[in-house]
């Protein structure tokens, strides 16, 4: 036995972190070497005869560390031949209406058992589809929403964003406004009743409909403050009416708005409204279909969780001096700002603040007439 072969399996031997299994075999291993015979091995180590004659057999036939390995096993024989698993693997990721499987739009074990034994003669029970599915980690199933933003300038745009939210220039503020629409003042017919043990809440199903509200709301990126305005309606005029209280609440510096692509946040307006504030506001627009990049719409999620999920309320008086009581609570008690990660896909090639300049004169421009 090569002298390097023999200090591995001594190392084997007196490892505490190897398995008594490769121990032993490497015990066996070393013994046979030094000429002992089977019998011999087997008082020493106190194990079947059966076990030394085969590791000795193996020693002969492999030299190195392998020999401590168990061979491989061929198995039990698989229930589903190969090209029968590669089908139905197939079937799964297709669409069923490409099978004429008629008023389906997404692939059931039964579906998916017919439609196999229509392409292969051969019938699986939904249990055995069923362990071929979770063998590929495929849930046909189950279906997630998914949105592209086909806007050209998505790059540059989200880039500039995050710049500005993680890079933010001294003396400069940034909002990040939205509306909130559609807020329904749900009366529920019973209070709603607490847990119990092994029971959950229970929220009675039956309510009142007693309007709506809109919710208009500006988020200082660096300091969590929310401004808010609600009302009956999201109209340009409410908006505008909305925006001059905003420059009431930061009257000097630059101003960053951070707003989707809305009818009413474009137009002439916006550059008379900055021109009537000294120029100071200044208006960012995230790319289409991209509102997540938007921060108060985090804030929204907090809104709707906290205040708006499992409420009651009798009119929609009520439900406005709810969200605006939250709104104070928030910037009394709760104001901070979020944790921002996001830096964009393109983090290494971050534009620079010409490049971000360009792309926000852009956006002005396209609101001047």
């Amino acid at each position: 036995m090569p002298a390097p072969l023999r200090q591995k399996l001594e190392h084997t031997t007196r490892s505490p972190k190897a398995s008594q299994r490769d121990a032993q075999r490497a015990r066996i291993a070393l013994l046979a070497d030094e000429g002992w015979s089977n019998e011999q091995i087997q008082r020493e180590l106190d194990c079947d005869i059966k076990t030394v004659r085969k590791w000795r057999n193996r020693i002969a036939e492999v030299a190195d560390e392998a020999m401590l390995q168990d061979r491989a096993r061929s198995g039990r024989p698989p229930r589903v031949a190969t090209a029968v698993h590669y089908e139905l693997i197939k079937l799964a990721c297709s669409r069923p209406d490409e099978h004429k499987v008629p008023f389906e739009q997404v692939w059931t074990l039964e579906q998916l058992a017919k439609a196999l034994k229509l392409e292969t003669q051969v019938e699986l029970s939904r249990t055995e589809i069923w362990r071929v599915l979770r063998g590929a980690s495929l849930r046909p199933h189950r279906v997630r929403l998914w949105l592209h933003s086909p806007d050209p300038d998505f790059r540059p745009k989200v880039e500039a964003i995050c710049k500005l939210y993680l890079e933010t220039p001294a003396g400069v503020t940034v909002l990040c406004v939205d509306e909130k629409t559609g807020m329904q003042a749900l009366e529920h017919r019973f209070v709603m009743q607490p847990c119990r043990s092994r029971q959950a809440a229970r929220k009675e199903f039956e309510y009142k409909r007693n309007g709506t509200r809109t919710l208009i709301g500006a988020f200082n990126v660096k300091t969590g403050e929310v401004v808010a305005r609600c009302e009956p309606t999201r109209t340009a005029a409410d908006l505008l009416a909305f925006m001059d209280k905003v420059a009431e609440r930061y009257p000097t510096g630059d101003v960053y708005i951070v707003w989707d692509n809305l009818n009413i946040h474009h137009g002439a307006r916006w550059n008379e409204f900055s021109a009537r504030h000294g120029g100071r506001f200044h208006f960012v627009y995230t790319p289409l279909h991209a509102s997540w990049v938007n921060q108060i719409e985090l804030w929204f999620s907090i809104l709707s969780r906290r205040v708006l999920k499992n409420a009651s309320f009798g009119s929609a008086e009520e439900l406005s001096r709810r969200v605006l009581d939250f709104v104070r609570h928030w910037n009394e008690h709760d104001a901070r700002p979020f944790r921002w990660k996001f830096r964009g896909q393109w983090r290494a090639t971050l534009p620079s603040y010409a490049a971000w300049a360009s792309v926000q004169a852009h956006d002005e421009a396209a609101c001047r007439p």
